[in-house]
């Protein structure tokens, strides 16, 4: 032989790389869809977990810290104590008014009250709050998933932010409760 491959000799021929390429295209077709509501899904879950633990929090808070007032904002709501070093939020939660976590921005105010008096973790006198408000607005503007919390303790539910509406001791004008 002069070193040429006959019809005998086994490979690949150009037609299979391209059968198996186009094999692999369809099923990344249909597996990205799947891929991008699971990732939808696991970041709502994030945030619907986050409003349940900012709920119970400043409900701890009121019970044990706060003399029956909330928090006014995250940071208040993650300084200990005087007598501990673990806030009623992480680090993670309150290291700002607003924070950004698994995809969500989240806030939380309360309006002072005057006449509240100073709490567990040194607030100050007249800085807390008679009720509060919390929301979880999601950072991809495709995903249509926003929730907050009040001093009601219900979680809601809408395809748009509720942050600005949202009351800190009635429910919403928009949204339904998340069961």
């Amino acid at each position: 032989m002069n070193g040429a491959r006959g019809r005998g000799d086994k490979g690949f021929a150009l037609i299979d790389l391209l059968f198996v390429c186009g094999i692999i295209g369809i099923l990344a077709a249909i597996a990205t869809p799947r891929l991008l509501s699971a990732r939808t899904s696991a970041t709502a879950a994030s945030a619907l977990g986050t409003m349940r633990t900012l709920g119970t929090a400043q409900l701890a808070f009121a019970l044990s810290c706060g003399n029956g007032y909330y928090a006014p904002d995250l940071p208040s709501l993650a300084k200990p104590p005087v007598a501990s070093n673990i806030g009623f939020i992480g680090p993670d939660l309150g290291a700002g008014t607003t924070v950004l976590k698994s995809g969500y921005t989240v806030n939380m105010s309360g309006t002072a009250y005057v006449g509240a008096p100073d709490t567990c973790n040194l607030l100050g006198p007249d800085l807390s709050a008679q009720a509060f408000k919390a929301a979880a607005d999601p950072v991809d503007v495709a995903n249509p998933r926003f929730f907050a919390v009040n001093a009601l303790g219900s979680i809601y539910e809408d395809t748009s932010s509720m942050f600005a509406a949202m009351p800190e001791n009635n429910p919403p004008p928009s949204g339904h409760p998340v069961h």
